[in-house]
């Protein structure tokens, strides 16, 4: 047995364990309160059938005569009453409410004075509503009793007192409550069984269907239908339950995709570098077996023309391998920028003081537009030159010789802003967004041979370190302007 099925019958278990003992506590309950309501009921009827019997024995007799007992008419009718109804006791009461006469035992009756406010208040109560008063059998003990005034020349003489609860009926119903409790603890307990048996097997049934539904989803998606989500539910622990697995779900999915996304691209890495970095490999491995073979029969001008293709692959091999290490640590997060006020304007002057030798080669217009007075921002120093490094790689790319490459800065408001244009190939709409991914290109054709396509990735990735964003406007044949803002208030 499985640590799994152990625990789930110990859970089982200790369910039954709880739910049978909340049927005994509620079994007993119900026994006390069903025992308690009886005897009210018995007490109340016993009072509404039995109640005026101590009228008719004032009215129908004359025990008091000459203010004292008449011990022969009242032995007479209270002894054949308490034949007839054992549970009755009557007495004799003066008008102060002491005992003058019975018929019981002396030695069981134990007060001799009954409290006269609650016979005056029972006089004055309606038959519904009538109070307890003293058994003289049992001091403390209140009981439902019947009594009438006995009148002797138009006074009230006296009281007849009727306890209807005696003690001989109370030791019968004593031994009659021992059964009728077994037999209605034993009824309710069955019916509450059965109630809850019916209950249960409903509500079981009911919660398990839902479970063994949600179970079939999750084996759905366990098999790979990936797009299973389980349907209603909307409340309750249930419901928790089916947000939490659908949203669980959405985000393995969208993982899936991701993972497959970027297992794609780095198929497509793969395949960039291992072209752009075997280019220029077999040019320099070709030159340098060529060195090596011929090298006493060459001339001095072609040794130095052949070191020279050599040197300017391992300088394209140097840039390739860098923007890729660039691109890895800003695709890490590890690249944390050190943001500082410089003057923008120095720093682009200076990059395309670099580039001018490269655009003279090439009969390509560098121009550069830059206002007087132009705020410094707020930035990364190397990694703003990055930018312009790689936008302007990206013109030189595209951009045919005797084309014009132009940088203008503007100052609008707290934010200085960068404008790169070329006179190139162009961008057609539908892949403007495309390039700025990692390894994609616009126009492979026009970009065979010109690198990974990481340049414009990697400026992207740059200014979201700076909270900015970069936009292109181009269209097909007619060049391409890049534009991103740079803070000027250090926010």
């Amino acid at each position: 047995m499985s640590v799994k099925t152990i625990r789930g019958n110990l859970l089982f278990w200790k369910i039954s364990a709880v739910f049978a003992s909340l049927l005994l506590v509620l079994a007993l309950v119900f026994v006390l309160i069903g025992s308690r309501f009886s005897k009210s009921y018995y007490m109340t009827a016993h009072q509404q059938l039995y109640g005026d019997i101590a009228g008719h024995l004032a009215t129908f007799t004359q025990p008091i005569k000459n203010g004292r007992p008449d011990t022969t008419v009242t032995h007479d009718i209270i002894h054949s009453t308490m034949v007839a109804n054992p549970s009755v006791e009557v007495y004799l009461l003066d008008t102060l409410g002491n005992i003058t006469d019975y018929v019981v035992p002396q030695a069981s009756v134990h007060i001799k004075k009954v409290d006269m406010g609650k016979v005056r208040d029972w006089l004055a109560s309606e038959a519904s509503k009538r109070p307890l008063g003293d058994n003289p059998k049992r001091p403390g003990e209140a009981s439902i009793f019947s009594v009438a005034p006995v009148r002797e020349n138009g006074k009230v003489a006296g009281y007849v007192y009727a306890v209807l609860a005696s003690e001989k009926q109370k030791q019968i119903l004593s031994s009659l409550n021992d059964d009728l409790n077994f037999r209605l603890a034993l009824y309710i307990f069955f019916a509450a069984l059965l109630g809850a048996f019916v209950v249960g097997v409903v509500t079981f049934f009911l919660i398990t269907d839902s479970i063994c539904s949600i179970a079939g989803v999750f084996k759905k998606f366990q098999d790979g239908d990936y797009a299973a989500r389980i349907n209603g539910y909307a409340e309750g622990n249930l419901g928790v339950l089916t947000s939490t697995f659908n949203e669980m779900a959405d985000v393995i999915v969208d993982n899936f995709e991701k993972v497959t996304a970027t297992d794609r691209l780095r198929q497509e890495l793969i395949a960039n570098v291992s072209h752009d970095l075997r280019t220029p490999l077999s040019i320099m491995q070709g030159y340098t077996e060529t060195l090596l073979i011929k090298g006493d029969s060459l001339s001095r001008a072609e040794s130095e023309r052949y070191l020279s293709i050599v040197h300017d692959g391992t300088k394209k091999l140097s840039g390739l391998v860098d923007q890729l290490f660039q691109y890895s640590k800003l695709e890490a997060n590890v690249v944390a920028p050190q943001k500082e006020f410089f003057p923008i304007g120095e720093l682009v002057s200076d990059i395309v003081s670099a580039y001018q030798l490269k655009a003279q080669e090439r009969n390509i217009t560098l121009q550069l537009d830059v206002p007087a007075a132009l705020s410094a921002v707020f930035a990364d120093i190397s990694l703003t030159e990055r930018v312009f490094q790689n936008l302007l790689d990206n013109a030189f790319k595209f951009t045919p010789d005797g084309g014009k490459i132009s940088i203008a800065l503007t100052q609008t408001g707290d934010s200085v802003t960068a404008r790169v244009s070329d006179t190139g190939v162009g961008i057609a709409r539908e892949f403007q967004q495309q390039i700025f991914e990692r390894y994609k290109q616009a126009d492979l054709q026009a970009a065979a041979g010109k690198g990974m396509g990481i340049g414009l990735a990697i400026v992207r990735k740059i200014l979201e370190l700076h909270q900015s964003s970069i936009r292109v406007f181009s269209e097909k044949g007619i060049g391409a302007t890049f534009e991103f803002e740079l803070p000027v208030n250090g926010k």
